[in-house]
């Protein structure tokens, strides 16, 4: 007897399910770890004393929390505003165009590879179960999984941040002065190590191409930093 393995199959879990928390969390660690290290190696190249640091470095931390969630709110809150006008734009083209809207649905089928009669008798069967669903899935590209969710990502984004940004905070507390620009740039470059590889086997990407990314951007804007700081540490002495 044919045994039944569907029964038992697991339950899929897609990494495209993870995308809305998943980036704001990344950019948000990625950008507190980042900008906090940079700023601290700044004022650690152009002063000695370690107040200046903290200092500096719990305000960029508070601030780059706050703006980071205040930035993803609202550019999740703009991408939910044009899916929801463009939801009801097809209620209005589902009761005014009925025919028009079942035909555009049997193209978008065709297209994607089924025959004329198929698609048609598919648009027709998904256009009696769920119109606005059909529709909103298979021609605006909108589902569940991807739709835009503005406080998930500001949470996500701005606690991330929060996290990322202090380790390098937390370094400048206990970390040698003399050595703190080294002691920054060494540490930040193992922290956004450790998160490219984190974020690429959360998404299922490549750990490799993901930490080769992070860390190049990374060396680039700290050391830019400190060169900056450095030029006005001359100028003030």
């Amino acid at each position: 007897m044919q045994e039944r393995t569907d029964e038992r199959k697991p339950k899929e879990n897609h990494y495209v399910t993870r995308s809305g928390w998943l980036r704001a969390s990344v950019l948000g660690a990625n950008d507190g770890i980042l900008s906090t290290a940079s700023l601290i190696i700044g004022v650690a190249a152009a002063s000695s004393a370690r107040d200046p640091i903290i200092i500096a470095g719990m305000a960029g931390l508070v601030a780059g929390a706050l703006s980071m969630a205040a930035g993803e709110y609202v550019s999740v809150s703009s991408q939910a505003d044009l899916e929801n006008a463009d939801i009801e734009r097809e209620k209005r083209e589902l009761r005014d165009m009925h025919e028009m809207e079942l035909r555009e649905l049997a193209t978008v089928y065709e297209k994607r590879g089924l025959d004329k009669e198929l698609a048609k008798e598919v648009a027709i069967q998904l256009t009696e179960h769920n119109a606005l669903e059909a529709h909103a899935r298979d021609e605006l590209g909108i589902n569940e999984m991807t739709e835009a969710k503005p406080m998930q990502a500001a949470l996500a984004s701005g606690s991330s941040f929060l996290f990322g940004g202090s380790l390098p905070l937390l370094l400048a507390v206990i970390g040698s002065m003399e050595y703190m620009v080294y002691l920054q740039y060494a540490f930040a470059t193992v922290f956004l190590a450790v998160l490219g590889i984190v974020a690429a086997r959360t998404g299922g990407s490549n750990k490799l191409k993901a930490v080769i990314r992070i860390t190049f951007w990374g060396t680039v804007a700290m050391g830019i930093t400190a060169l900056i700081g450095h030029y006005f540490g001359l100028a003030m002495a």
